[in-house]
């Protein structure tokens, strides 16, 4: 069997890989464009799901299952890989904990106005009348609260938070002290000090914020956004600010990746802007290919890979 990733791995899994399915072969390549030349023959096919296209599905014919090292698979040909009937796994989870302790520290970054301390130790300036604020007995919901959601509702709890969950099915969820379904969205947000999305880009999540939610937000409300750039229209999000609808938003995802230079997210006052680094790690890797590993284990015993299916017709 030909498993062939469009991208190097580091040397020591791509070692642990061979060494562990001996019965399988690996090719392991620097881009989409070299691994073309053994689409013939790929059975599984491992990619960050960035750099493929329907073509390349139609290359393959061989081809039985897609893995996906990255949560996101807006990117990915999902009709063709719907009409071809190919598994697609992704690595949904791998992000949780560098991506809560994203929201936990940028969250304190702007309460304790640790950039306003960093600029009088610039100017050496010793001012102890720059206002802080603590995060503990907040609010918190989480719009999008999946296994992600949840390690950051734990973390939340550890500081005292009130935490609440927006999900589409509604129902109980481990370290939420309330669930909403989506519809009910709104009794979510109006009374939250934190708005944390971790929505996918789905047809139904674009411009998923609409003014009417940040007006029933507290006006000192902040809006962290590390899910997708495309839940909330720029516009928008820019006129609930200016028009002090809420407080401040953090934003590591934004509409257009890299945000241009002459965006008007970067100079904005209110807006603190990271470039889609939250679920970084040096455990990424590690993490996604224990999830491989596990489905690929279950392939090999003739089982249908059970772990992070993705529907291609939904996106999730």
């Amino acid at each position: 069997m030909l498993i062939v990733s469009t991208t190097r791995l580091t040397n020591k899994l791509e070692k642990q890989l061979i060494d562990r399915y001996p019965t399988c072969q690996f090719v392991f390549s620097e881009s989409i464009d070299e691994a073309e030349a053994y689409f013939q023959d790929v059975e599984v096919l491992i990619t960050y799901g960035e750099d493929m296209a329907e073509e390349h599905i139609d290359k393959a014919p061989n081809l039985k299952w897609i893995m996906v090292i990255s949560a996101g698979v807006e990117m990915m040909p999902l009709k063709a890989i719907e009409k071809r009937d190919v598994l697609l796994t992704n690595a949904k989870g791998i992000h949780k904990i560098p991506m809560a302790e994203y929201a936990i520290s940028m969250l304190l970054n702007y309460y304790r106005s640790n950039l306003a301390f960093a600029n009088a130790q610039e100017d050496k300036e010793w001012n102890q009348k720059i206002p802080t604020k603590e995060i503990s007995h907040r609010t918190m919901s989480i719009v999008g609260a999946g296994a992600i959601g949840e390690e950051l509702a734990r973390l939340a709890q550890a500081f005292r938070m009130k935490t609440i969950a927006v999900t589409n099915r509604g129902g109980e969820r481990p370290y939420f002290d309330e669930v909403f379904d989506t519809d009910h969205l709104e009794n979510a947000l109006e009374q939250s000090d934190f708005v944390i999305s971790i929505l996918p880009s789905t047809s139904k999540t674009h411009h998923f914020y609409q003014p009417h939610h940040f007006k029933v937000m507290k006006q000192d409300a902040v809006f962290l956004n590390m899910g997708r750039g495309d839940a909330v229209e720029a516009s928008v999000l820019i006129d609930a600010l200016n028009s002090g609808e809420i407080e401040h938003a953090i934003l590591d995802v934004t509409p257009i990746e890299p945000l241009p230079s002459d965006h008007e997210f970067w100079d904005h006052q209110s807006i603190t802007l990271t470039p889609h680094v939250s679920g970084k790690s040096v455990f990424y890797l590690p993490r996604a290919l224990a999830i491989f590993e596990d489905n690929l284990n279950e392939y090999l015993n003739d089982k249908k890979p059970s772990v992070n299916v993705i529907n291609p017709s939904r996106g999730y």
